[in-house]
């Protein structure tokens, strides 16, 4: 197996350095505004936006791609907070948003659009967009037969 010649490597570390960047600057304008963690707006938009409010927490955890004990750590801090609640059903848990978090969500979403619009899609000259698209979604979906 051949190394990345220079300019392969160079093209990595730009995508790296841009994937941090937006990750880092939209994150942080949401944390900001509304005090919500990364991982707290993860979860409230799915619950919000795929759940309607209420989602089984087997189902988030799907969702989420995350281990189900590091699911249920962050939302026991989440619930704390008042943004969450949790309830035992048949076969399992739901999560639901409390009003708090339900108003938390609703507050971030904009503050989210605005960033993503600013830190990347501006950045996009309207007529590479569908491109890119492709490009990122080729990515995708042939991450799973590496």
């Amino acid at each position: 197996m051949t190394l990345l010649n220079e300019s392969e490597m160079a093209l990595w570390h730009v995508w790296k350095r841009a994937q941090d960047t937006v990750w880092t600057r939209v994150t942080a304008e949401i944390a900001d505004e509304t005090g919500l963690s990364d991982q707290d707006f993860a979860v409230l938009t799915r619950v919000h936006e795929i759940g309607a409010g209420v989602l089984r927490q087997s189902a988030l955890a799907a969702l989420l791609e995350w281990h189900r004990s590091r699911l249920s750590h962050h939302l026991t801090r989440m619930a704390d907070r008042g943004l969450i609640a949790r309830r035992q059903v048949d076969g399992g848990v739901e999560v639901f948003l409390t009003t708090a978090g339900r108003d938390a969500v609703v507050r971030a979403r904009p503050v989210h659009a605005e960033a993503v619009r600013r830190h990347l899609l501006d950045a996009i000259p309207a007529s590479e967009r569908a491109a890119f698209e492709r490009i990122l979604v080729g990515l995708t979906l042939s991450a799973g037969d590496r």
